[in-house]
């Protein structure tokens, strides 16, 4: 979709609304010449608060009727289905071609609404597994800063949100416009959506202790190299039954725990210490370099340099 002056924006402030994710669409479009933006409200849902202020916005659901383009930005309890009136009227502003944009967990509203069936989509990393077990239709991409579907974008949380506002703008008017709006919001000007989100690190989720003797020694010998049999050597059992008990107690294969664990004493590395990256691989039990990077950049979605610049204390 091209955008012509005055393209109409509907922001739909829901129940609960996330400051920064209203704030991000307003301030982004607003200040823009090319295009008009008007805050809308469900009049029904009563008052729009969050962060300890109350939200009033100068139209109701009307207002989809016109736009556009309609943002649905984050909100506090996306497990909560929006009222049947806003879902009516997002369907109904698709229906007519406008484009839908959702910023972190507004895609729950998309989602609710049926539009993202059968499509790819993102939202903030905390929920994407919730979005993926009430929608399993949807293909939820978890690690992606937004995901642009043609007609339904969808963003993670806040800065990400900034970044797909300026790929519409970039969509819409090119380089230069986006690049515009990027330098007066002081915002980097080109972040692609399927560079990484930068997800919470590993954490051991256990619902058992049978195997957490044999756990721990893991994450204390994580340079070591480690084999399943010697591992169920370890605990006593045969190979089958270390499988199926560890499955049970972590949700996952005792090789795929461990990769996860080195994943994060690396990030661990990366941010606190100063050593090189070959040191790194060895002391993380990756490899070498080569395959460390390989590795790294699989599950974090950026290089270990990349890792280190960004969150280096």
């Amino acid at each position: 979709m091209s955008a012509t002056a005055g393209h109409r924006v509907a922001v739909l402030a829901l129940p609960g609304v996330l400051p920064l994710d209203l704030g991000i669409p307003a301030q982004v479009f607003g200040s823009d010449p090319h295009y008009r933006v008007t805050v809308c409200v469900d009049p029904a849902a009563g008052p729009v608060s969050s962060g300890g202020f109350t939200v009033t916005a100068p139209a109701g659901l009307e207002a989809l009727r016109d736009a556009d383009t309609v943002v649905v930005p984050g909100y506090v309890e996306p497990q909560a289905p929006p009222p049947a009136t806003v879902l009516s009227g997002i369907r109904s502003a698709h229906a007519r071609g406008a484009r839908l944009v959702s910023i972190c967990t507004g895609a729950f509203t998309l989602a609710a609404a049926g539009l993202l069936d059968g499509r790819p989509a993102t939202t903030h990393w905390r929920d994407a597994a919730e979005l993926q077990r009430r929608y399993p239709r949807i293909d939820v991409r978890p690690n992606r800063l937004f995901v642009d579907d043609g007609d339904i974008l969808t963003s993670a949380g806040v800065t990400a949100g900034i970044d797909l506002c300026l790929h519409v703008i970039r969509r819409d008017h090119g380089a230069a416009a986006a690049n515009d709006r990027a330098r007066a919001l002081v915002a980097p000007p080109q972040r692609p959506g399927d560079q990484a989100q930068f997800i919470e690190r590993f954490r051991p989720a256990d619902r058992g202790d049978e195997l957490a003797p044999v756990r721990a020694w893991m994450l204390d010998n994580l340079a070591a190299r480690h084999s399943v049999d010697e591992l169920a050597r370890r605990a006593h059992m045969s190979r089958r039954t270390f499988i199926r008990r560890f499955q049970q107690e972590t949700d996952t294969s005792p090789m795929a725990w461990l990769t996860a664990a080195r994943i994060d004493w690396a990030r661990e590395l990366l941010e606190t210490t100063a050593a090189p990256v070959e040191q790194v691989a060895r002391l993380s039990g990756l490899g070498s370099p080569a395959a460390f990077r390989a590795a790294f950049h699989r599950h974090v979605g950026t290089s270990p340099a990349d890792y280190r610049t960004t969150f280096r204390r």
